[in-house]
């Protein structure tokens, strides 16, 4: 490569609905994978034959280029020409003397690229920093995935009200009421409000809610907590939502109450602490106090680890998990900037009393923050 060349480009391949940076930066809905190349501000797509007329229709590209057409010339030369090849063309046509990936570029692809003597250097995430800080226009898109949850809320309150409790189970339409059959209407009420569950659900009772990330199935019995947890992806922008509410069909007991108070408590006085200049890790710590001073211990019960023991939020946005963290981990050291979207989503998990969890989304304002989701947290449904 000539030594003229003169810039380090940004290099992405992947499909941009699996990668949130390539998605970011395309602004491009996709399944299959493209090659995107910014250099300053400039974003060169190379996307396939197919794809080529909606990318430039649709796509946040200063330039598209034929990824098959572009194969096809340089097969004329090379019979097993591959995308390996496709960048080293780029390299040449663009003057590029390096590139910068993220650290989930395809290996086998990086070790093709370094053989035709192309320097590739992978960055840890996040690789396009300024994806944290999200522009109001992606707030409202967030905000859009919440109303998605709030919709499944009501799916599940509905059910809940119109069943009855018969032998310690409850029963909806005359049969029992399930994990999947909660699962199926929230999955309805999304897709109606135009979002998708693609990484799935929660709706867990009783022991399975305290193990934390258990979807949950089979059937729900009276009086237990039910977590429901609902981040639905926005079919037309990829932006997630992200809440949580903890329900209960019967009669609560009165450590249930308690437990549930404690949690609203811990929600309340971790939002009232947001704003920039503070840290995430100050805020998952009120939360321990908070729990702490009520004497809800962590520890590990029958295998499962219970009270407080993961962190009070993440950031969200075209991925359920971003940065920052609100915890005592990584960026959850880092002050908190105007423009970042988090989670905020203490809970408690006890085997005897079972799991609750409220999870709300904030975005961080200078003096405090602003609520983008909302819905009412009536848990207890007779």
């Amino acid at each position: 490569m000539s030594r003229k060349a003169q810039i380090s480009a940004d290099l992405l391949y992947a499909a941009p609905n699996a990668l949130a940076d390539l998605r970011w930066l395309t602004r491009f809905s996709a399944v299959d994978p493209i090659l995107a190349l910014r250099i300053g501000k400039k974003v060169i797509g190379v996307v396939p034959l197919l794809e080529v007329a909606r990318a430039k229709q649709e796509g946040a590209f200063s330039e598209v280029l034929n990824l098959t057409e572009i194969l096809t010339d340089l097969r004329k030369a090379k019979a097993d020409a591959g995308i390996a090849d496709i960048v080293a063309h780029l390299a040449r046509k663009y003057k590029v003397d390096a590139f910068r990936v993220p650290d989930a570029f395809p290996a086998g692809l990086m070790d093709r690229c370094r053989a035709l003597g192309l320097e590739l250097t992978p960055v840890p995430a996040p690789f396009f920093p300024e994806r944290v800080i999200k522009t109001p226009e992606e707030q409202q898109y967030i905000r859009a995935g919440n109303k998605a949850s709030a919709a499944g809320f009501k799916a599940v309150e509905r059910i809940l009200a119109e069943s009855e409790i018969k032998r310690g189970f409850v029963y909806h339409e005359g049969k029992v009421l399930t994990s999947e059959a909660l699962h199926a209407a929230i999955n309805r009420a999304c897709l109606d409000a135009g979002a998708l569950n693609t990484d799935g659900l929660i709706a867990a009772s009783g022991i399975q809610g305290v193990d934390c990330h258990c979807h949950g199935h089979g059937p729900i019995r009276a009086n237990e907590l039910i977590v429901v947890d609902i981040y639905p992806k926005m079919m037309s922008t990829g932006y997630c939502g992200d809440m949580t509410r903890t329900y209960l069909k019967g009669k609560a007991s009165p450590e249930q109450r308690r437990m549930v108070k404690a949690v609203k408590d811990a929600h309340a006085k971790a939002i009232a602490l947001v704003k920039a200049g503070v840290t995430g890790a100050r805020i998952h710590g009120a939360v321990v106090e908070h729990f702490d001073g009520l004497g809800y211990k962590a520890g590990k019960e029958q295998g499962l680890y219970t009270g407080f023991f993961h962190g009070t939020g993440h950031g969200l946005g075209l991925d359920v998990h971003e940065e920052p963290s609100v915890s005592l981990r990584g960026s959850g050291q880092n002050a908190l900037k105007p423009g970042m979207v988090i989670t905020i989503e203490p809970g408690l998990y006890y085997p005897a009393v079972g799991g609750c969890r409220i999870e709300d989304v904030v975005v961080v304002t200078k003096d405090g923050c602003e609520l983008l989701s909302k819905h009412p947290y009536r848990w207890e449904i007779a």
